[in-house]
């Protein structure tokens, strides 16, 4: 498999699941892999470095590559050909839809997202409104 494309509603406004998702403290709150993520800098945008702590304790880089506040925003592994973007569709005013996509331009997916992982993000956001 080279890409992997999720949608998911999420009865939350589209710009609080995009602070959300791009706020590094949360991550570990709904990807269960993630023990720990950094930013290089905030606010984020187009170059903002991201790096993660697997539970395996291996450190993986990423960089912004296309930044659109409230709206999407793309994200590079450094030295790899996996990218990962998140769109955001308000549907209404606390309703969006979350695609979720990502792709390698050489070889294979190596851990697709799997939809469990989203509506883990689902359940946190809409329980916190």
């Amino acid at each position: 498999m080279k890409e992997n494309k999720i949608l998911i509603e999420i009865n939350c406004s589209a710009s609080k699941i995009f602070k959300f998702t791009l706020n590094p403290i949360n991550t570990p709150l709904w990807i269960d892999n993630i023990v720990r993520e950094e930013t290089n800098e905030s606010p984020t945008r187009i170059g903002t470095e991201y790096k993660n702590l697997n539970k395996q304790g291996k450190w993986t880089m990423y960089e912004i590559v296309r930044f659109e506040p409230n709206r999407m925003f793309e994200m590079k592994q450094k030295n790899s050909s996996y990218h990962v973007r998140y769109t955001l569709e308000p549907i209404s005013d606390n309703k969006t839809k979350l695609t979720y996509f990502e792709w390698v331009d050489e070889g294979k997916l190596e851990e697709p997202f799997s939809s469990a992982i989203l509506e883990k993000l689902k359940e946190i956001l809409e329980s916190s409104r």
